[in-house]
């Protein structure tokens, strides 16, 4: 009887084996096959001039004052004419919302269907006290060491300076493009782009614009981020988290602290409790939607144990997800993200306070909405609190995250076959972009919105993003132009066929 248990077991293993082994073989690549181009020239020096030019302008926006730095920016308007005067010559050049850039490239085809590229004009703050760290002043706009530093220089003037260099140089060779081309160019896309894009947006809806596609800042190419993945991998952006803001406010009777009321009744307690709860209990995750997509993707190009488990999630599924949730990156791809932010209570040590106020900020999963987020969130306070004597309502601002571009269209095969000329060797595949961007605003007259910047980087350079030492190559520069300049060259046709 053992023998047989034992024989059985065996059996069990050894076809268990054989599944995941013929698993992991009969996944192949489904990276394109993409014949080599002729590597475009470009003059390095003179863009990263032009960008360090651009990067010295101080265009920070801030949601409160629209008017914040309009001497900035409109400088940096003067120094995109006087750079790319081809461009400003062709091209018809709208200002929407005081600050915000719309051009138009008009097609020779008119029954075509356009398409826009995106970038935004405005940047971050530099963090107070931290000038000191920065190798570089913030908005020195310094050309050292092949680099262009300071804030800006990635996001996101260089998409937006290689886009222009891009046109000025097929505008120079005559180069028509057969459909219409826009350029849409917010000022305020760090505080949630509803001055600019989203005024663009409504204007182009207006207009009975329908954008065949759309690409604006994303995703990135990565190397050595992902673990398992030799080769610099470029991740697409086919989806958009959405994003919401939802403040509590708890009330309760003020008093001295010498008299403290029945435990867990004080306004502080009540809300520990109830913000212990929504950090517990966050929305369920999974290996699936545009993730299971990237997964799916990546797996036969890795090696080891990734490939296998990759290529197998039916079997290492809840392993592999474990291990994806205990990074912060890679939790945010798997599930609506759960973040406290902001707690007040209380002015004196010695005062029980009678108000105590949170505010917890959700990303959206594509397929959960403001309303079912914001449901659960009621339910868990009442629970913790036992109590229904709260207040609980969303920021303005709050948006459901967009559609998901599909990955089977021309539209998406155009971008991956791009970035494989341009770049050679280098990956593909589809990804979920976990911050806010423009082309959110875009969702109804485009089905098609890509996020990706085709920028490279390394996982030292990832804190650089909205924080200290930013910085971008002069090579990496050319290649965005190199980008820019074969998309436009194949993506402007009547047809992508």
């Amino acid at each position: 009887m053992i023998k047989k248990i034992l024989y059985a077991m065996l059996a069990v293993v050894l076809l268990l084996a054989a599944i995941v082994g013929f698993n992991t073989w009969r996944k192949g690549s489904r990276q394109l096959d993409v014949a080599q181009i002729a590597s475009l020239q470009v003059d390095e020096v003179a863009v990263a001039n032009t960008l360090a030019e651009a990067v010295r302008l101080r265009t920070v926006s801030t949601r409160d004052d629209a008017a914040l730095n309009a001497d900035q920016f409109a400088q940096l308007h003067n120094l995109l004419q006087s750079r790319f005067p081809k461009l400003h010559a062709e091209l018809k050049r709208e200002v929407v919302g005081d600050l915000s850039l719309l051009y138009t490239w008009q097609g020779s085809n008119p029954a075509a269907p356009p398409i826009l590229l995106m970038a935004h004009q405005d940047v971050v703050p530099v963090a107070p006290g931290t000038e000191k760290d920065w190798t570089e002043e913030p908005f020195s706009g310094k050309v050292k060491d092949g680099y262009v530093w300071g804030r800006g220089a990635w996001d996101d003037k260089g998409n937006l300076i290689a886009q222009m260099q891009a046109i000025e140089m097929l505008l120079t060779s005559g180069y028509k493009p057969e459909r219409t081309v826009y350029l849409a160019y917010g000022a305020d896309e760090e505080v949630g782009g509803l001055r600019g894009a989203a005024r663009i947006a409504a204007l182009l809806k207006e207009r009975k614009v329908r954008l065949d596609f759309v690409i604006d800042e994303g995703l990135l190419i990565t190397d050595g981020i992902m673990p398992g993945l030799k080769l610099p991998t470029a991740l697409i952006g086919v989806a958009e988290k959405g994003y919401l803001s939802v403040v509590l406010k708890m009330a309760a009777t003020p008093g001295h602290s010498s008299m403290p009321p029945p435990k867990g009744t004080s306004a502080i307690a009540m809300m520990s409790a109830a913000l212990k709860r929504v950090d517990d209990e966050q929305l369920p995750g999974g290996i699936r939607g545009v993730a299971g997509e990237m997964f799916d993707t990546v797996a036969p190009e890795m090696s080891g144990f990734s490939r296998v488990a990759l290529s197998n999630l039916w079997l290492f599924g809840p392993v592999v997800q474990k291990q994806l949730e205990a990074g912060a990156s890679t939790n945010a791809m798997l599930r609506t993200t759960t973040a406290l932010t902001i707690v007040n209570a209380g002015n004196k040590e010695n005062v029980l306070p009678g108000r105590a106020e949170a505010t917890v900020n959700f990303r959206l999963l594509p397929g959960d909405t403001k309303e079912q987020v914001i449901d659960r969130m009621k339910a868990q306070v009442a629970q913790a609190t036992g109590s229904d004597r709260f207040e609980l309502f969303a920021l303005p601002g709050a948006v459901d995250a967009s559609k998901v571009a599909p990955t089977d269209s021309k539209q998406y095969a155009l971008i991956n076959r791009t970035i494989r000329e341009v770049f050679p060797g280098t990956l593909v595949a589809p990804g979920l972009m976990i911050g806010a961007t423009d082309s959110i605003h875009f969702g109804d007259i485009s089905d098609h919105i890509f996020k990706f910047s085709p920028v490279r980087a390394k996982p030292e350079d990832l804190p650089r993003f909205h924080g200290t030492n930013e910085r971008i190559t002069a090579a990496n520069m050319a290649e965005l132009i190199r980008f820019y300049h074969r998309l436009l060259t194949m993506g402007a046709k009547a047809s992508l066929n």
